[in-house]
């Protein structure tokens, strides 16, 4: 047990002194299987200190981890911005426009205000989405099924991003988690970032919609940089120097007042 401890204690300062560590890495260097390096991480993950990633692990504190909300939670939050976001995200849809809605509370108000007229393609992994849409008999809904997580109640998985093979959409609309000019645009869930990315790549335009409480903040798994975004729609009270240098990669800045 004193072995472990001091183990434990030791992988502590490297990922202060590093900001990540590697299992194979601490196996050889411990003298001890990687299976109980594992279980080291896990040890430290339940504590707050890191969050494990492929093959190793990430110190929490220097990525900024920040938990992720239910999708209630979520729905409650900085409601009035996410709808003046989604009412002008939905006015860019035009009769005839094939769209991705992506999972989240922000692209659930995009799908409130789209067009009541004129034929419209709705792709979208997200259940709560789906049922929003159901009755509207102007939009043609594609789901793209897989297996189904319930924290956020979307879709996702090798099936999702197969159903999108072949295919080819006017616009992609991408929910945001954290937003950082130097990280870029990132999420909590991995297979969420696969999937956006596979999503970015059927679209001819990507359009990253977030309310300014996510500027700043930095999620584990990355989704694409700034300069892949075409445009950017958010709130007023995003940071004008972030909005800047957005504009400066070739980001379109749209402000929902």
């Amino acid at each position: 047990m004193r072995d472990t401890s001091r183990r434990r204690q030791e992988i502590i300062g490297m990922l202060s002194d590093q900001g990540s560590v590697q299992v194979l890495a601490l196996s050889d260097r411990f003298g001890v299987s990687t299976q109980t390096i594992r279980k080291d991480l896990a040890f430290l993950e339940e504590r707050g200190v890191s969050v494990r990633c492929y093959g190793g692990a990430v110190a929490a504190g220097v990525i900024g981890v920040v938990d992720e909300d239910p999708v209630d939670a979520k729905r409650g939050l900085h409601m009035s911005e996410k709808e003046r976001i989604g009412r002008l995200a939905a006015s860019m849809v035009r009769p005839g426009d094939a769209i991705i809605l992506d999972s989240g509370t922000t692209t659930a108000q995009i799908a409130r205000f789209l067009p009541e007229k004129g034929d419209i393609v709705v792709l979208t992994n997200d259940a709560g989405i789906l049922n929003q849409l159901m009755r509207r008999d102007n939009i043609e809904i594609v789901l793209l099924g897989g297996r189904l997580r319930r924290k956020n109640m979307a879709f996702y998985g090798g099936q999702t991003e197969a159903a999108l093979d072949s295919l080819q959409v006017d616009r992609l609309f991408l929910g945001v988690d954290g937003i950082d000019l130097q990280r870029g645009i990132t999420t909590h869930f991995e297979g969420e970032a696969a999937l956006n990315r596979k999503m970015a790549r059927v679209a001819r335009e990507v359009i990253a919609v977030t309310d300014s409480s996510k500027f700043g903040r930095t999620c584990l798994h990355r989704i694409m940089g700034i300069e892949e975004v075409n445009m950017l729609v958010t709130d007023a009270g995003a940071p004008e120097e972030s909005l800047d240098q957005a504009r400066r990669l070739g980001c379109d800045i749209r402000i929902a007042e």
